[in-house]
């Protein structure tokens, strides 16, 4: 097949830091080119892959201007011009909003695919009810898709990583740890007061870039801080992979419906258990009992730690391989896009 990958602007791909959805793109570039298909990507400038590369954009955006629009039209109008000259069988695009209402306004083209990486909100259900009938929408979870049943679905495919870029631990650390970004949606103040209660340090990865971020933490994280608290931002990913290999358990306390959850596979493929809340996706990432549990409030968190060491390392890390492996992801999406070509909207 000839496909075009449209990547998120803002990081390169792979991304050097924080950019779940970059790592996502730059597996399933990699992996459909290797796999023998015809994969062009179109990314920011820094990107590698063993796909063509197109690059609409040579120097990213700041990352304090994440969610510029300028650079996101710039980058999708880019993209769908130069698809336009070209010769593919399917698209799949992984921006926002504007590459995919670009996608169901021009009228003629390949069959696009849209890959839902966000959460449903009212805004996001009004605007793919318009296009839903235009392009195909692939959801990342069950969870994800039941949020939204008046959507109409192409199909799910749940997100991937390469298990040999991780490091597995039978023998853990004394620590705990947290990574997602600097919002309460992510839970960074309950995984403080978890810490906190199970007398455990706490390493947290966290992304702050954007000015709300940057305020909410500075205002109602850092006066939380402690001693046995350690805070890492913008690290390269064999760091997070020996912080997440070598930590007790990953605490992730979400407080709202997380479509996926990544760091969660991640952490799982160290042989880490997850404890999370039970919320979204965590419900199918995380097997409660198994490969870590699913708790509503900080006590049953608490108690949770105290039962980590039920959890076996090897159940964790043959989760990932079974059910969020790359060549999972990829065969996924080679199944669906031939059904796409084979029977377009």
């Amino acid at each position: 097949m000839r496909i075009a990958q449209i990547a998120p602007v803002w990081f390169p791909v792979p991304p050097t830091g924080y950019g779940g959805i970059e790592l996502i793109v730059s597996l399933l570039a990699d992996g459909l080119a290797d796999s023998g298909h015809d994969v062009t990507l179109f990314a920011a400038g820094g990107s590698r892959t063993r796909a063509k590369l197109v690059t609409p954009l040579e120097v990213p955006p700041d990352p304090s201007a994440l969610g510029d629009v300028w650079s996101d039209t710039f980058h999708s109008l880019s993209s769908y011009l130069e698809i336009g000259r070209g010769d593919f069988d399917v698209v799949h695009d992984h921006s926002g909003i504007i590459g995919p209402a670009m996608a169901a306004a021009r009228g003629s083209g390949p069959p696009v695919v849209h890959t839902l990486h966000g959460p449903w909100t009212e805004s996001g259900k009004r605007f793919y009810g318009l296009i839903d009938k235009i392009i195909d929408l692939v959801a990342i979870s069950n969870t994800q898709m039941a949020d939204n049943l008046d959507s109409r679905y192409r199909g799910m495919v749940y997100n991937g990583i390469n298990v040999a870029d991780y490091e597995f631990r039978n023998v853990k650390g004394e620590y705990l740890v947290f990574i997602g970004r600097a919002n309460p949606d992510k839970g960074p103040i309950p995984a403080i007061e978890i810490a906190k209660k199970t007398g455990m340090p706490l390493k947290m990865v966290v992304k702050r870039n954007e000015p709300p971020e940057k305020v909410y933490w500075e205002q109602q994280v850092v006066p939380l801080l402690g001693d046995t608290i350690e805070v890492f931002e913008n690290i390269p990913h064999q760091q997070k992979v020996e912080l997440l290999a070598g930590a007790k358990a990953m605490v992730f306390p979400i407080q709202w419906p997380e479509p996926f959850g990544l760091v969660m596979v991640e952490a799982m493929a160290c042989g880490t258990p997850v404890v999370a809340g039970r919320w979204g996706a965590a419900t199918e990432v995380v097997s409660h009992g198994e490969t870590g549990y699913l708790c509503s409030g900080i006590d049953e968190y608490v108690e949770a730690i105290g039962r980590i060491g039920e959890i076996s390392p090897e159940a964790c890390l043959d989760r990932v391989r079974g059910m969020f492996s790359t060549a999972t992801m990829v065969s996924g999406y080679e199944a669906l896009f031939e059904s796409i070509i084979q029977s377009p909207k």
